[in-house]
């Protein structure tokens, strides 16, 4: 605006100039001051506008910053139970052998005592050193994801074996100040906190001015909690992942075929049709994917004394040596088919369910290419216990499939 009233100035002077030669002059002088006043206007309609922005931007730090402190006594109350009627109480009696205990509580009272000082700065208003010293614990949540599924594991068998802490467990609870809670429901607390302190910290620094002091302390505290909630995210996503090795290995008869391998990761699991060879008819089968390798299973005899409910494993496929290929099911048809190739075998599996093929294929795919770009995966020679199949008998399974 300013560039444009320069340009425009000393062609109103100059037009001024020439009306005051032809005697008009008194129409000239209301124009100037017209457009002079619709830039002051402009002007004070810029800086209205940014002063507002700027009170909004203050508005929600301080809402923030406020549901900061009050959401923090809520969760201090809350850890008061454990420490207050649990652990405190637990330490002075010995029902619990120090060993066990520490295993169920662990880090939870630093954990309490970092929040206690985080808060005491905040009510205090004095958000940077509050900052600054949480920020120095954060780990404390790192580490206390790694235990928290022994310590449930631990409170659950000392709830079953030990009379006396199962008789102390449930009078604690039955406090009013509990209001309904059970100790396994206050385990997970601190977090469920870490992911809100993850979205209030970002609140606060996108509506603190990055001139401050203040936003310094506060990005340094969002990619602090970012960095920790993306270590307790794959402790989660690890624990997770081992208790599926675990339930597919279960799964299987016998323990010739080894599920549980550090570095491998579960996928996906179902049905799909085996294409065997010219003149057989198609078998269906259970299959499960890992991130190594795809293991090909059929269910025991239903009428099996101990296996009835288990799988047989009739072949394990390195994926380290497959490529896949759609054969058809490209466009909405009834399913499709897949041809996974290995250098002494082709495996031709089909599904009439359309959605599913495209997972089998996305999720193959994507493990393949993954496995290839990272060569330090954990792998065992598996070997292939089928008889190969012949691309030849392709062109026969588009057939099968809209029979299936």
């Amino acid at each position: 605006m300013r560039g444009g009233a320069g340009r425009l100035w000393p062609g109103l002077v100059l037009l001024a100039e020439a009306q005051r030669a032809q005697g008009k002059i008194s129409a000239v002088i209301p124009t100037l001051e017209s457009i002079i006043s619709i830039m002051l206007l402009q002007a004070v309609a810029a800086v209205n506008t940014v002063e507002e922005q700027r009170a909004r931007w203050e508005r929600k730090r301080s809402r923030t910053a406020k549901e900061l402190v009050e959401t923090e006594q809520k969760y201090l109350e809350q850890l008061d139970l454990v420490t207050t009627y649990f652990v405190t109480i637990l330490k002075a009696k010995g029902t619990l052998q120090p060993a066990v205990r520490e295993a169920i509580f662990g880090l939870l009272e630093s954990i309490h005592c970092t929040s206690q000082i985080l808060l005491l700065h905040l009510e205090r208003g004095h958000l940077e050193l509050g900052l600054e010293g949480f920020c120095q614990k954060l780990e404390l949540y790192g580490h206390y994801a790694e235990n928290l599924e022994q310590a449930k594991k631990t409170l659950q068998e000392q709830v079953k074996k030990n009379k006396a802490f199962c008789r102390f467990k449930k009078l604690q609870e039955s406090r009013p100040e509990f209001l309904g809670w059970q100790l396994e429901d206050l385990l997970p607390l601190p977090l469920q906190r870490l992911h809100q302190y993850k979205h209030l910290f970002r609140d606060l620094m996108e509506n603190t001015s990055p001139d401050s002091v203040e936003f310094q302390y506060l990005a340094k505290a969002v990619k602090s909690v970012s960095e920790v909630s993306q270590w307790v995210h794959s402790t989660i996503r690890s624990h997770e992942n081992s208790m599926q090795l675990l339930r597919v290995q279960k799964l299987l008869k016998g323990q010739k075929t080894k599920v549980l391998t550090p570095g491998r990761w579960y996928i996906q699991e179902g049905w799909l049709m085996v294409v065997p060879t010219k003149g057989e008819e198609a078998k269906r089968k259970m299959f499960f994917l890992f991130s190594d390798i795809l293991v090909a299973t059929k269910p025991c005899h239903p009428l099996h004394p101990l296996n009835s409910d288990k799988f047989s494993c009739q072949a394990v496929y390195p994926l380290s040596q497959c490529t896949v290929d759609k054969v058809f099911g490209h466009t909405q048809s009834q399913g499709g088919l897949l041809s996974l190739s290995f250098p002494h075998k082709t495996l031709l599996l089909m599904s009439s369910n359309q959605e599913d093929i495209n997972n089998w294929y996305l999720n193959l795919t994507t493990a393949i290419r993954q496995l290839k770009a990272s060569p330090t995966f954990v792998h065992q020679k598996e070997y292939l216990t089928e008889q190969p199949v012949s691309l030849r008998d392709a062109h026969t399974v588009q057939e099968m499939c809209q029979d299936f």
